[in-house]
């Protein structure tokens, strides 16, 4: 595939982008000050010890912003993302759509990709609704976190549908030392992402917003 059609591919399985942040409360300000968007609180991870706000990039598609909880108890496990370590934010990951995710999981397997297992996960929402999902396990990383983790709402309702509106995900992109390797194991879990040349890894969104055209990186 062209670059153009790569874009294409991997826009239309984007689920959500994970933007990932020290403090989530001057993140969002800082977002809505460059977007011209105000990310709506979206709630707590229980027992994960990280929170996230939201802003939608689309009908099936948004933008969570994730950051440590200050309120909840401390973690066992360290914090998805690598939200600990984080001296700035940074566009740390993606979730692809996807249904059957065992199958997913074992395609990936049979061409010598490994990801996550398959588990659920919940979120209360700040009315109270909860939300459930299913995913491969977003903690397991694969090229250098240009490989997506998968999702399947299931019955639940999408983020998307109740979060702030405004911004549009036009493009998304990755940067790597070694590209065609990455583009190799993308395709193993069956799907795109234009990968060029880069000195580090990184992930690069592109969003129309009321400000204008915006990258995440």
């Amino acid at each position: 595939m062209h670059s153009a059609e790569l874009s294409a591919a991997a826009l239309s399985r984007v689920d959500h982008l994970v933007y990932t942040v020290p403090d989530l409360g001057a993140a969002v300000e800082a977002l809505e000050e460059r977007l011209g968007i105000r990310a709506a609180p979206g709630g707590r991870h229980e027992g994960r010890g990280t929170r996230n706000a939201l802003i939608s990039l689309g009908e099936r598609t948004y933008l969570e912003v994730l950051g440590p909880d200050p309120k909840g108890p401390a973690p066992e496990r360290t914090r998805w993302f690598g939200v600990d370590a984080l001296a700035m934010p940074r566009l740390a990951g993606w979730a692809a759509a996807g249904k059957d995710l065992q199958r997913i999981v074992e395609e990936a397997a049979r061409a010598g990709v490994t990801l996550g297992a398959v588990q659920e996960g919940s979120r209360r929402r700040p009315d109270g609704v909860v939300l459930s999902w299913r995913f491969t396990d977003p903690t397991v990383v694969v090229a250098d976190g240009l490989m997506p983790f998968f999702i399947h709402w299931g019955d639940s309702s999408h983020p998307a549908a109740s979060t702030p509106p405004g911004a549009t995900l036009v493009g998304l992109r990755g940067e790597h030392p070694d590209p065609e390797r990455v583009q190799g194991m993308l395709r193993a879990a069956g799907v795109a992402l234009d990968v060029r040349a880069g000195a580090v890894p990184a992930l690069i969104a592109t969003l129309d917003t009321p400000r204008g055209r915006r990258e995440l990186r």
